[in-house]
């Protein structure tokens, strides 16, 4: 089973094959729940909206349509979960628009200080911008493959991560020491 593809592992869960999901699940959980930890920034949450993830999947093994790319239908199921979570811790984070601005950072990527201010401008974006830039970015996908995922435009997707981008570099402008 180890050499079969993704969308031949998912046909045979959809056939009643559980082995297969078991392949699908250790072959995905890693990338989900980075991708999950990335949106919601909140490592126990993130291990929820994985296993909610999952949970979905089985559930809606009936929907997936033969042809369908399972990569995307499954990081599709995981984008919605973390939105939805998001909209519902919404009320709690409405204070960290009126912060003061953090302190100075070095300009160094690997500074812990410095990935935290990312990290935090990051959560200031809004879920579109920041599901574009976390999947573009650090996942690899092309913008085709975001907007069909999202099943939006391709250029609907570029302008979610170029608003993004220039969001992060608002937020983040002032914050290298000099």
């Amino acid at each position: 089973m180890g050499n079969a593809t993704d969308e031949e592992l998912m046909e045979r869960f959809c056939e009643g094959d559980h082995a297969a999901f078991e392949v699908l699940f250790s072959r995905h959980a890693g990338a989900v729940q980075g991708f999950l930890a990335r949106m919601v920034r909140d490592g126990a949450l993130a291990e929820d909206l994985l296993q909610t993830t999952f949970l979905s999947v089985v559930r809606s093994r009936d929907r997936f349509e033969r042809g369908t790319r399972f990569g995307p239908w499954l990081m599709t199921i995981a984008a919605n979960a973390a939105r939805d979570a998001l909209r519902r811790r919404q009320h709690r984070e409405a204070y960290r628009d009126s912060a003061p601005p953090p302190a100075p950072v070095t300009a160094d990527p690997s500074d812990p200080g410095m990935r935290k201010h990312l990290e935090d401008a990051l959560q200031r974006l809004s879920p579109d911008q920041r599901e574009a830039i976390l999947l573009h970015k650090l996942e690899g996908w092309s913008y085709e493959e975001i907007a069909s995922m999202r099943g939006i435009s391709v250029s609907a997707a570029r302008v979610r991560a170029h608003r993004g981008f220039e969001k992060l570099r608002q937020l983040l402008d002032g914050l290298v020491g000099e």
